[in-house]
């Protein structure tokens, strides 16, 4: 009996898989059983693995780019053109919606209707132009084991956050997935972490000690700002980390 229990667990986490994917990315996916989407919070272990298949398409491109002669800049530039088309640009645009709600409004309620608001304002506009700029700039400089890296650890990020902070509205994407446990957490920033040690070195810990100072500087804002994480904090979360990483990286390699 304690093996088929076994069993049925390690099968229910192999759903997280396809799951996390389905949720962060807009790579096509078969249909997916009811029960794989059951307990979102339960797949957050493998975000950092949707880094990882992510960061393994885009080496791949960046590699077919390289072979045709392009210059590092143009690499870059095209492989973060593809990198929003298989994200669906959801993690820029929940910085987008940040940067004008967080920024634009004088209390929660008004900071939490801006952030609703599918239209974007002067801070949701500066906010992407700087923050993909560095991103770009970031890309040009790191080996494509470092791209794997700050996607890996980027996404190890959301996790915690998503535990530390309560959901500062009632619905939303973040709210439907759910609060998940202290062990889905400390297995998704392991595998972040790990991953990226194993990607580039000593580098990916420092790597990810700065990026997870981003997610605390995030989460500390959010909190004093709206009382908590919403679905576009997290995705803003991801953005900042990623960057955390690449210009960690890009420094450490020059």
């Amino acid at each position: 009996m304690a093996q088929n229990d076994s069993d049925i667990a390690l099968a229910a986490r192999l759903w997280d898989v396809p799951a996390a994917l389905v949720l962060l990315t807009r790579l096509p996916m078969p249909a997916l059983p009811d029960h794989a989407f059951a307990h979102g919070a339960r797949a957050v272990w493998a975000y950092p693995v949707v880094g990882l298949v992510l960061g393994g398409l885009l080496a791949l491109f960046a590699a077919v780019l390289n072979g045709l002669g392009l210059s590092a800049p143009i690499v870059a530039g095209l492989t973060l053109g593809a990198l929003v088309m298989l994200t669906g640009a959801m993690h820029e645009d929940g910085l987008a919606d940040t940067a004008d709600g967080l920024w634009g409004g004088h209390d929660r309620e008004r900071r939490l209707e801006i952030m609703k608001d599918s239209r974007i304002g002067a801070y949701g506009v500066l906010a992407l132009i700087v923050i993909m700029g560095l991103r770009w700039l970031g890309l040009a400089e790191v080996s494509w084991t470092g791209l794997i890296a700050a996607l890996m650890l980027s996404r190890a990020m959301m996790p915690p956050l998503m535990l530390a902070l309560p959901h500062a509205r009632s619905t939303g994407l973040s709210h439907s997935v759910g609060a998940p446990n202290m062990g889905a957490v400390v297995v998704a920033v392991l595998i972040g972490i790990v991953g990226a040690m194993l990607l580039t070195g000593g580098a990916g810990l420092l790597a990810a000690l700065v990026a997870g100072a981003a997610t605390v500087c995030v989460g500390l804002i959010a909190n004093a700002k709206i009382g908590g994480q919403t679905g576009d904090i997290l995705g803003a979360t991801q953005i900042l980390a990623e960057i955390a990483v690449l210009l960690t990286l890009a420094t450490l390699t020059q």
